[in-house]
């Protein structure tokens, strides 16, 4: 009896969760990531242990100093791209258009707490962390654009469409293909 007991303890105080992670990213995952490795340089001996730097927390590698752009550059990317501080000049009018009626420095902090909220107040439900599921989709379903609808109601302006793929409509296909279709459309 104390064992039930246990059990529903638990599980009631995993139902109260406010995880707000919708995306179950570690489902079946044992090994590291591979991408978070960066290779670095063999180590080497200073040529006097008593001018070595002080520690510091977050501060750069004094064998390897570079490793990012030693990997791109081993990648056959562009290293100096990495450094690159500014708005690129493909982007400028671009930002110049989006920034005409001012912006908001904090915008991203503001958008990171809404959505933090928005996705506590939609995160996952109890048996659904216990099936260790994945409930992006439909945390964020409200805010989906529906892009047919979106093509029939640009379309008699005369904006050029890009050209989009027929919506599937219900009982218009084989029955093995059809019941494919229903599985997307839900």
């Amino acid at each position: 009896m104390r064992a039930i007991a246990v059990t529903l303890t638990m599980l009631g105080l995993a139902a109260c969760s406010t995880d707000p992670h919708l995306m179950n990213t570690s489902a079946g995952r044992s090994s590291p990531d591979e991408f978070a490795i960066l290779p670095t340089k063999p180590l080497s001996m200073p040529p006097d242990l008593n001018v070595l730097p002080s520690p510091t927390p977050g501060g750069s590698n004094i064998t390897d100093p570079t490793p990012e752009s030693d990997a791109v550059a081993a990648l056959g990317g562009n290293p100096a791209a990495l450094s690159a501080q500014g708005i690129g000049s493909a982007d400028a009018a671009l930002v110049n258009q989006a920034s005409r009626f001012g912006r908001d420095p904090a915008i991203r902090i503001t958008t990171a707490r809404e959505d933090l909220e928005w996705r506590s107040r939609h995160s996952r439900r109890l048996l659904e962390i216990l099936a260790r599921t994945d409930v992006y989709y439909r945390a964020y379903e409200p805010m989906t654009l529906d892009s047919w609808a979106e093509q029939e109601r640009w379309r008699p302006t005369g904006v050029q469409l890009p050209a989009a793929p027929p919506l599937i409509q219900k009982g218009g296909l084989p029955p093995d293909a059809q019941e494919a279709a229903d599985n997307l459309l839900k």
